[in-house]
């Protein structure tokens, strides 16, 4: 793993854990001013901006404090110089959603770019899988 590498899984490993804790100036610090973000709720094209993320979060943190896992299970980084990206899967759910479908896995993919000699988060990108039944044509 090279030192970037190593360096963004810490940043997003905590930037996962201020999730967990609802600790909202630590989500934001090392994201861009000009973040993309598409997320699970709607707005279905996305917030753009720092001020439209950090609006987004305090319905999910009301939610999260019913008592649900926000942990990340896998997380893999590929670096180059001046961009990155991650994805990983995460457990995301409260205990009776989890019991109720232990396989459930927030999906998260995100994208960097080194900005004044470290690394943000430029785009930001949640999803659960769609488990409804599909029809075949």
């Amino acid at each position: 793993m090279t030192d970037d590498e190593s360096e963004i899984r810490d940043l997003i490993t905590r930037w996962a854990e201020a999730v967990h804790r609802g600790d909202l100036p630590a989500v934001l610090v090392d994201h861009a001013d000009d973040i993309v973000m598409f997320d699970v709720p709607p707005p279905h094209d996305g917030v753009r901006g720092i001020d439209a993320y950090r609006e987004t979060w305090p319905p999910f943190f009301a939610w999260q404090a019913q008592g649900a896992a926000f942990e990340i299970v896998s997380l893999d980084v590929t670096a180059g110089e001046d961009a990155a990206f991650a994805h990983a899967l995460l457990l995301c759910g409260t205990p009776e959603e989890l019991t109720a479908h232990p396989e459930t896995r927030l999906r998260l993919t995100v994208g960097l770019r080194r900005e004044g000699g470290r690394w943000v988060v430029a785009h930001e990108h949640h999803s659960f899988a769609d488990t409804r039944a599909v029809a075949a044509p």
